[in-house]
């Protein structure tokens, strides 16, 4: 009864939202958090493992490759972008009732689909990967491969159970278990590794460790249910206008995802092609990209999404407007010294993931650096067509994208021309081109949104990297990486590199009056001149 009398001005869940930023802040913390842990459960496998012969680690990474494909193409793509600003509509009218049925029918509907894609995964998987991911793989390392992509059938169940759970969680502005659960899944990983290295069972239990991670990660999600007062039903309500509205939109962006993953598909095989070691040179670089665009973009965007969606039920476009471009030029404004850094110490840092055949990681992700950029933009430009609901302008993008950068990839991954740097340079190109077109898109529908007054600050913080772009390459050159560089002396150097990069930018982003750097100089005011209590309490 007490849902019943809620307004569209007065929900309750919307009033007592923590701020934007300490969102931001949470889950760019638990990104970091996980992301080291991504970094170091990669640089674990490196290190027990070897990149050439029947053990070689590219039998692990190519296992992920369709289990991933099943649940960005069928789940992912439908659990936010499509399923949150419905549930935000019902947050908005009070309708509590209406947002359980939802869930529980996306949930039981979602959950059918992925047990049938457990069994194809099992019961296909040499074939799969045989064909399709990795053909150059020898019979040991396919055997390898077979038995990890088995232990990781129920995976893609796991994540969009949590996924669903998790959306409801942000719509109802609680983030705190979403942000926390992958932990638990590097974990278990991590644990894998120590637990199997050594022993017969050896690479084929890292696959064991995903499994045991993917159910932990989903026990973890279930907690934040608690105090939602969630009803689970099993039905699906097909009649509901909202259910078929959610599934209208969920092909298209499932094509989107899919395309996405048909990209990691191909990319693999043509590394495979290129020799079997390369997969794991080529994935390990990618290790390296994706954690910036995770780190910044994902964490960022997904914090501010259902800000946006709401402003769009709210009927505000003036405050979409505003909300939308100052978390669009924050996210240029940090992930620029991101790149100048990556670029610089490209080397140190492949040397950190991967001490023994650094070299040709460190030429793969020096390419990948562009990619780092418009990657991380696209995840905050993406939601501009998501908040209204349009998912098939991405799609339709994506499409074009992914063949650009099949053809690309087809060209300059070649022993005569790129070789595996190639494939990276096919990315960051393909990258580049899917971020202009859509924003050439969004400006036609919105004529007003990227005024003088943007352009004019992202003039400024350009100008602003051009002194980040000089202070990178000084440290560099005043600390180059040696030979022998490895642990703390390595960790030393990068730390110094990214932190004088990092001062630099900030520094000079506040002589020119950026506001991005404001914040910043407002904690540190704080932090510097807060008096320390007791101090200077009268006797």
């Amino acid at each position: 009864m007490q849902e019943k009398e809620l307004t569209h001005t007065t929900p309750p869940k919307l009033k007592k939202r923590i701020p934007l930023s300490n969102v931001a802040l949470l889950l760019i913390a638990a990104a970091l958090i996980s992301q080291i842990l991504g970094f170091l459960r990669t640089k674990l496998v490196n290190a027990n493992f070897t990149a050439h012969g029947p053990e070689s680690t590219g039998a692990y990474f190519a296992a992920f490759n369709i289990p991933d494909f099943f649940f960005f193409t069928l789940s992912a793509g439908v659990l936010g972008v499509a399923f949150i600003p419905v549930l935000t509509d019902r947050m908005q009218r009070g309708d509590r009732k209406g947002m359980w049925e939802l869930c529980a029918s996306l949930l039981n509907l979602l959950s059918i689909i992925m047990l049938v894609v457990a069994v194809i995964i099992f019961v296909f998987a040499r074939p799969l990967i045989h064909h399709l991911v990795g053909p150059k793989l020898d019979p040991v390392q396919l055997d390898n491969a077979v038995v990890i992509m088995r232990f990781l059938a129920l995976n893609p169940l796991f994540f969009t159970v949590a996924g669903i759970l998790t959306s409801v969680q942000q719509t109802m502005g609680r983030f705190f278990f979403y942000a926390i659960a992958p932990l638990f899944y590097n974990l278990a990983i991590i644990a894998s590794i120590y637990i199997f290295r050594g022993t017969e069972f050896g690479l084929k239990g890292l696959g064991l460790g995903a499994f045991v991670g993917g159910v932990l990660q989903l026990f973890v999600v279930c907690f934040g249910l608690i105090g939602t007062r969630f009803t689970w039903r099993p039905k699906i309500m097909w009649r509901s206008s909202d259910f078929r509205m959610i599934l209208k939109q969920l092909p298209p962006r499932a094509l989107d995802q899919g395309m996405d993953q048909v990209q990691g598909i191909v990319e693999t095989n043509f590394a495979s092609r290129l020799g079997t070691e390369n997969i794991a040179y080529y994935n390990n670089a990618l290790t390296l990209q994706s954690a910036p665009t995770l780190l910044i973009g994902t964490a960022i965007s997904t914090a501010a999404f259902p800000r946006l969606a709401a402003r769009i039920s709210q009927g505000r476009p003036d405050l979409f407007r505003r909300d939308y471009l100052r978390i669009l030029r924050f996210m240029i404004w940090l992930t620029i010294p991101v790149v100048i850094v990556s670029y610089f110490a490209r080397g140190y840092l492949a040397r950190l993931i991967f001490a023994k055949d650094s070299s040709e990681i460190a030429l793969i992700f020096g390419y990948l650096t562009m990619a780092i950029f418009f990657r991380t933009i696209y995840t905050i430009i993406s939601r501009w067509f998501y908040a209204r609901k349009d998912t098939r302008t991405p799609l339709l993008v994506s499409v074009f994208t992914i063949v650009l950068n099949i053809v690309l990839a087809a060209l300059l991954a070649r022993h005569s021309s790129y070789g595996i740097a190639g494939l990276a340079l096919s990315m960051s190109l393909a990258s580049a081109a899917e971020v202009v077109v859509l924003s050439t898109i969004m400006v036609i529908r919105d004529r007003g949104l990227l005024n003088e007054t943007f352009w004019g600050g992202i003039w400024r913080i350009v100008s602003v990297g051009g002194f980040s772009l000089m202070a990178a390459y000084l440290a560099v050159s005043l600390f180059p990486l040696s030979r022998g560089d490895l642990g703390i002396t390595l960790g030393i150097k990068l730390a110094t590199i990214a932190g004088f990069t990092f001062v630099t930018h900030i520094l000079i982003s506040g002589l020119f009056g950026l506001d991005e750097a404001r914040p910043v100089f407002v904690w540190l005011k704080k932090i510097m001149l807060r008096p320390i209590r007791g101090a200077f309490t009268p006797q």
